[in-house]
């Protein structure tokens, strides 16, 4: 069941999708780097720890901007076409 909960700025929009493809495309490269190339995927690492923990930030900072409601379990989601922000 999805809520609406609000919406967030065009701005704050391009910034979770920039973070979003970047951390999709991470994902991808960690399932075919060789983990034997170790400074490749060390790297690789890293930067997807930095990513994730810069998403998670901007969801955190996004929340108590707008006072969005939530729930134990549930999650946010974002239309990038609207901005408009759901509880999952």
């Amino acid at each position: 069941m999805k809520i609406e909960v609000g919406s967030v700025t065009p701005e704050e929009r391009d910034r979770i999708l920039e973070l979003f493809e970047r951390k999709n495309g991470l994902s991808e490269l960690v399932a075919i780097v060789d983990p034997a190339n170790e400074a490749l995927y060390e790297k690789l690492v890293k930067d997807m720890g930095h990513t994730t923990t810069l998403f998670k930030k901007w969801w955190d900072e996004k929340a108590v901007k707008y006072s969005w409601q939530s729930r134990e379990g549930g999650h946010w989601e974002i239309d990038f076409d609207t901005c408009r922000i759901y509880l999952v």
